[in-house]
């Protein structure tokens, strides 16, 4: 009796075999497996070295057959599901990292703004080969991620791997993570708005940093940075609700799946709540999946300029199904597509400007020669063009106050070059209604 369950449930795991091959056929093929797991699951039940319940076999057998098909398909247990289903809505608990798996080692995709993970200086792009000393070798993504849970307050030890460094040790004191994943602030006339993952709060959150700025600047707000970096992505309709705002028209994105009937167009309504000012998206390794969508949809309407480096190259949607037994599976259905056609899989986007993240240093002008230090130079003629005490000179000249030689705080080079830009379209569109 025990053996028919196990094939019961298993038929409906399996679920439907590839057409194209007679039914009895499929049938037949489908029983001979469904003997071959219940000969292997009776075996590991009555011989394996500790016993293990038959609620545990099954699920890290479904487990095992979700996670084989690719990094993100997943079971997720009753824990797992409402852990995940407390993650969209912005606060849960844990490191504050976004992680996948690539050739058994738990990979980052990209650590969350202000999480212990974040401050501990864990980077986009390291890969996590122990937990407390062990390796996480042979674990699916889940194990490694139930490892990392654990009480608030309690430290764990991950050995991390970085390209071109010595493997090292980070210890990480578990927090309850509340994610913001949305905040603006100005910088000089531009409206600086980073979206730090996609949850249920992203697009009102986006709009009322867009409304705050604009009550802010008026008509003199010069355009946007939409910051995306590290932005490990999130749910599809705020992604999609993040590109309407600044889309008066078109598709934003697609999804296609196994059967072509069931591919999902969305197209963006009217409005735009940038008003048309210029943008420019700031992307990197470790924007992925949902802020791809966005720099994606952004950059093949041309409303946007996407600067920074390649993108991770997550374009698959995964669709969460719950199960009996109160848990779900994660199962990818379909991949997504750019306005253009162009598939995110694999190769990400492409920035339309390529900005590598930099260490920016003031250099010491004292002792560089000026024209008044030449013999025999001009002198200036009384009251041309000379700058008033504290004013900056015409462009190419130093600032008089000399300030260029004092100590400068660290720099994000990506974002100056963002706002660089941003200025620089601003100049060009005065001296053309000029």
């Amino acid at each position: 009796m025990r053996r028919l369950k196990i094939v019961a449930v298993l038929a409906v795991v399996i679920g439907f075999v590839p057409l194209g091959i007679s039914a009895q056929e499929n049938r037949s093929e489908t029983y001979r497996q469904l003997k071959l797991f219940g000969d292997v699951f009776e075996r590991v039940r009555a011989d394996y070295v500790e016993e293990v319940t038959d609620q545990k076999l099954i699920e890290l057998a479904i487990q095992g057959m979700l996670s084989s098909l690719d990094p993100h398909s997943s079971y997720l247990n009753a824990d797992s599901f409402r852990d995940m289903r407390v993650q969209t809505k912005g606060e849960f608990g844990g490191l504050g990292i976004e992680v996948t798996m690539e050739n058994g080692l738990v990979k980052v995709v990209s650590p969350i703004d202000d999480t212990p993970a974040f401050r501990a200086g864990i980077e986009a792009g390291d890969l996590i080969t122990h937990l407390d000393s062990k390796p996480v070798q042979g674990l699916s993504l889940n194990d490694a991620v139930d490892m990392m849970r654990g009480p608030v307050n309690s430290a764990i030890k991950l050995t991390i791997r970085r390209a071109g460094r010595e493997a090292f040790d980070v210890a990480i004191t578990r927090d309850v993570i509340k994610i913001t994943s949305v905040r603006g602030r100005a910088e000089g006339s531009a409206a600086y708005v980073r979206i730090t993952t996609f949850n249920e709060q992203t697009a009102p959150g986006l709009e009322a940093q867009l409304k705050k700025r604009g009550e802010e600047f008026g008509d003199e707000m010069t355009g946007i940075v939409l910051d995306l970096r590290n932005n490990p992505g999130g749910l599809l309709d705020q992604a999609i609700a993040v590109s309407d705002a600044f889309l008066d028209q078109g598709e934003i994105v697609s999804t296609r799946g196994r059967d072509p009937n069931n591919a999902q167009r969305y197209n963006a309504r009217s409005g735009d709540l940038a008003k048309g000012l210029p943008i420019v998206v700031l992307i990197n390794g470790g924007s992925a999946s949902a802020s791809e969508i966005v720099a994606g949809a952004l950059q093949d309407h041309r409303r946007a300029i996407i600067m920074g480096t390649t993108s991770f190259g997550k374009g698959s949607v995964q669709t969460i199904i719950p199960v009996s037994g109160s848990g779900a599976m994660r199962l990818t259905t379909a991949r997504y597509y750019t306005p253009s056609g162009r598939s995110i899989q694999g190769t990400g986007i492409t920035p339309d400007i390529e900005v590598e993240q930099a260490k920016v240093e003031a250099l010491d002008a004292r002792a560089r020669t000026k024209e008044s230090d030449l013999r025999g130079a001009l002198d200036v003629p009384q009251g041309a063009g000379q700058a008033t005490p504290g004013e900056t000179p015409a462009e190419g000249g130093a600032p008089a106050t000399g300030a260029e030689t004092q100590p400068t705080q660290p720099q994000d080079y990506q974002l100056a070059r963002a706002l660089d830009l941003l200025r620089g379209l601003a100049l060009v569109r005065e001296r053309a209604i000029n």
